[in-house]
Formats: structure tokens, C-alpha cells, sequence
């Protein structure tokens, strides 16, 4: 089934990477055949949404004095998740896709949870 994905992945990102060199012909043609190189930047680009949760976080919590965690710590929890699992599945890291697998869950979780204590205040108001 993980191969199966990965290989899905790879197909994707060399339609991707196709598309790219239509749009883009200067980028080198190398790109269509080591997808590799799509999926690294894939990678960092989940690595990047990822950190950002931590980056809107402190700055939440320096504007306010205390330690907060925002919504949006959340939503970029999720974001790059769902890359970092996406990245996860194309190299079939078991460990990397329990990680992010159970991550996604407890993000969603928190979310769902959040939702329904602000239906619950709003309705009580």
C-alpha cells in the first residue's frame, strides 16, 4: 500500500514537475526526470510550515506576556503535517508516517475541541 502511494507520489510530482518546465522553460530538464528534486523542496516546504507554528506562537505570546498558543499554531500544525506526511509516504519512512499520522489526529482533535468550546461559550452568551 506504501509503495503504491509513494509511486502515486512520484507520478504527481513529475506531472508537476512537467508543468513547471512548460511554464518555466529555463529550469533544467532534470527536473522532469529525478523527481527527487520536487519532492525535497516538498519536504522543506512542510518543514517550513511546520516551524512557523512555533515562530506565530512565541510572537502570540510575547504580544501578550504569557504563554499562548494561537489557532493558527494549529492550522500550521496541520499544514505541515499533512506535507511532512505527504513527503513521508513518497520516501516509506515508517516513522516519519506515525509521527505525522498520529500528529495530524491529535491537530484535528485540538481544533475539533476548540471549535466546540466556542459554540458552547457563544451559546451560553
Amino acid at each position: 500500500m506504501i509503495a503504491y502511494l509513494s509511486a502515486s507520489i512520484e507520478m504527481v510530482a513529475r506531472g508537476f514537475a512537467n508543468a513547471l518546465l512548460v511554464a518555466f522553460p529555463f529550469l533544467p530538464d532534470s527536473l522532469a526526470t529525478r523527481p527527487e528534486q520536487i519532492m525535497i523542496v516538498v519536504g522543506f516546504a512542510g518543514q517550513g510550515l511546520f516551524a512557523m507554528r512555533f515562530i506565530v506562537q512565541w510572537l502570540t505570546s510575547e504580544g501578550q506576556g504569557r504563554s499562548v498558543i494561537p489557532i493558527a499554531f494549529w492550522y500550521f500544525s496541520i499544514g505541515g503535517g499533512a506535507v511532512l506526511l505527504l513527503y513521508a509516504i513518497w520516501r516509506q519512512d515508517p516513522v516519519i508516517i506515525c509521527g505525522q499520522g498520529l500528529g495530524l489526529f491529535i491537530y484535528l482533535r485540538n481544533l475539533f475541541l476548540i471549535k466546540r468550546s466556542r459554540s458552547s461559550q457563544s451559546a451560553s452568551e
